[in-house]
C-alpha cells in the first residue's frame, strides 16, 4: 500500500510561500494540506480563499482543504472556487443529513468531501457519514495550532475505524516517522505532516521516512476506492 503524504502548509514560512510550496513540491509530496481556521470553531486564525487562490497559482498538486470553521457549508464554495480539490468537514460542525446532501452535490462536480473528527469525539459520531464520505481525516492533536505533539490514544481510534471504513484513512497532528508507523500500522494511508516536513534540513528524506512505514497491500485496498479516480489520481501519480 502505498502511503499518500501531505505537507501542511500551516509550518510553512508565509514571507516566502510561493519558494516553500516549490521547495517541499520538488521534494516529492503528494499533495498539499491546508488548514483554515476562523477564530471560531478553534482559537487560531489563518488564511481565506484569497490565499488559496495564490497558492493555486503555484502548484498543480491537489489542494487537500482542511475547513475548521463553525460553519463550513458557508465557506464551501468560497474554497472550491479558489482552487480547493478537497474539502474536509469536522463532525463536531455538521449534521448527518446535512453532510450527505452537500457530498452528493460536489461530487458531480469532482470534488471529494472527508469528514473529520477530533481526538476527544467518539467513532459513533461519524458513522452516519461514512457511507457518503471520500475520506475520513482522523485528528491526532487538538486542533486550532501547528507543532503540536502527537496523541497516542488515538491509535485504537484509526485501528477500530478500518474496521468498519473500507476507503481512505488519513491522520493530521505531530506526524513524524515514529508517529506514522503507528498510524500506518493501525490502518491509515493518508499522512498529514506539517514541522516534521517544513522544517527539515532535508524534506525529501523526511518525507521519505513517513513514506517507508508503508505495509504490505491488506483486504480492505481490494474495494474500490473513490478518492483516488479520475483527475485526482492521475494527479497524485
Amino acid at each position: 500500500m502505498r502511503v499518500k503524504v501531505g505537507a501542511s502548509i500551516l509550518a510553512a514560512n508565509f514571507s516566502c510561500l510561493d519558494r516553500e510550496l516549490r521547495r517541499i513540491e520538488r521534494a516529492g509530496i503528494d499533495f498539499f494540506h491546508v488548514d483554515i481556521m476562523d477564530g471560531n470553531f478553534v482559537a487560531n486564525i489563518t488564511i481565506g480563499p484569497g490565499v488559496l487562490k495564490d497558492i493555486r497559482k503555484i502548484t498543480k498538486l491537489p489542494l487537500d482543504v482542511h475547513l475548521m470553521v463553525k460553519n463550513p457549508l458557508e465557506w464551501a464554495g468560497r474554497f472550491i472556487a479558489a482552487g480547493a480539490d478537497m474539502l474536509t468537514f469536522h463532525a463536531e460542525t455538521i449534521r448527518p443529513a446535512a453532510f450527505s446532501r452537500y457530498a452528493a452535490q460536489i461530487k458531480k462536480k469532482g470534488i471529494k468531501l472527508g469528514v473529520s473528527l477530533n481526538p476527544g469525539s467518539a467513532l459513533a459520531k461519524i458513522k452516519g457519514m461514512l457511507s457518503s464520505a471520500d475520506f475520513v481525516l482522523v485528528m491526532s492533536v487538538n486542533p486550532g495550532f501547528g507543532g503540536q505533539k502527537f496523541i497516542n490514544s488515538v491509535v485504537p481510534k484509526i485501528k477500530a475505524l478500518r474496521n468498519i471504513y473500507r476507503h481512505d484513512i488519513a491522520v493530521d497532528g505531530g506526524i513524524d516517522a515514529a508517529s506514522a508507523k503507528k498510524v500506518i500500522a493501525a490502518g491509515a494511508n493518508i499522512l498529514a505532516s506539517g514541522t516534521y516536513i517544513f522544517k527539515s534540513s532535508n524534506p525529501r528524506v523526511a518525507i521519505k521516512n513517513i513514506r517507508s512505514n508503508a505495509v504490505p497491500m491488506r483486504v480492505w485496498n481490494s474495494v474500490p476506492n473513490p478518492h483516488w479516480n479520475g483527475s485526482l489520481r492521475e494527479r497524485y501519480a
